[in-house]
């Protein structure tokens, strides 16, 4: 199977997108993170995510989650959420299929933002 061609700058449209279309009462609680768009996870990413390294890893959440937040801790780097380019490619069929790994991933590492563990969310 051919490899889906989707360039960097609108695979960064997809994630923008993605985000643009959470809905507000999401939306108005990002703060304090930064979403990325990375081409592969590291050897850090796989153990930070207790990820097989024979699976895919489509995205990641970096940081503490809001639900772990104290007012008595003093402010941090932006918390991060990567979204892997390649990995969404290699596993994609279609463009349709790219534009719903991107929002679902955007999604998935959000909710891990907001204090969701895996087995909570439907993504």
């Amino acid at each position: 199977m051919a490899r889906l061609d989707v360039s960097p700058a609108e695979f960064e449209s997809l994630v923008a997108k993605a985000l643009d279309e959470l809905p507000p009462e999401f939306a108005d609680l990002l703060e304090n993170i930064a979403v990325v768009i990375a081409d592969e996870p590291d050897e850090d990413d796989f153990d930070l995510s207790d990820t097989p390294h024979e699976h895919e890893l489509l995205g990641i959440f970096r940081g503490v989650a809001r639900t772990d937040l104290s007012w008595t801790q003093i402010p941090s780097l932006p918390n991060q959420i990567v979204i892997f380019r390649r990995p969404i490619l290699r596993i994609a069929r279609s463009r349709a299929e790219v534009v719903a790994e991107v929002q679902e991933t955007v999604i998935h590492e959000l909710g891990h933002f907001f204090g969701l563990s895996d087995e909570e969310m439907p993504y």
